[in-house]
């Protein structure tokens, strides 16, 4: 993981984030697939610092490895990325339309996010060195 400078603050903030096909359907098969990966990193482009660094499928759910600057909620960001890719993917496959004949959307509501940290012992010894070391604090070995 990186350390990320922006005007204001300093952050290292990756998630781990799950959502589910709506009814648990198995509706990824490798053509979604395949779209899904070229299409959301193309959504985020409206929220600069959003990225998404890994992504996985299942046939019914979506994990991914997520950088969200402190400026954006979460929710913020799954919601969008979570609207949006329900409309690309109804428009662009038309069968969907008969699996979720009744709505109109493809994900379940809610999600899974998890923060990837530093463990423990990293974070106690960085505390350990404050204000014994001031230069190149941001570089100290984590």
């Amino acid at each position: 993981m990186e350390i990320v400078k922006s005007s204001h603050s300093v952050y290292q903030l990756q998630y781990h984030v799950v959502w589910v096909c709506k009814y648990r359907r198995r509706i990824l098969n490798p053509g979604v697939v395949g779209y899904l990966r070229k299409t959301m990193p193309k959504l985020l482009r409206s929220m600069p610092g959003v990225e998404i660094k890994t992504i996985g499928f299942d046939q019914d759910h979506v994990h991914m490895v997520m950088v969200i600057p402190p400026r954006y909620s979460i929710a913020a960001v799954m919601g969008r990325l979570k609207s949006q890719s329900s409309s690309e993917l109804r428009r662009e496959f038309s069968w969907l339309k008969k699996v979720y004949w009744k709505e109109n959307l493809v994900w379940s509501p809610g999600y899974f996010v998890s923060s990837i940290g530093l463990d423990e012992r990293v974070i106690k010894r960085y505390v350990e060195h404050q204000g014994r070391q001031d230069s190149g604090q941001l570089l100290l070995q984590l």
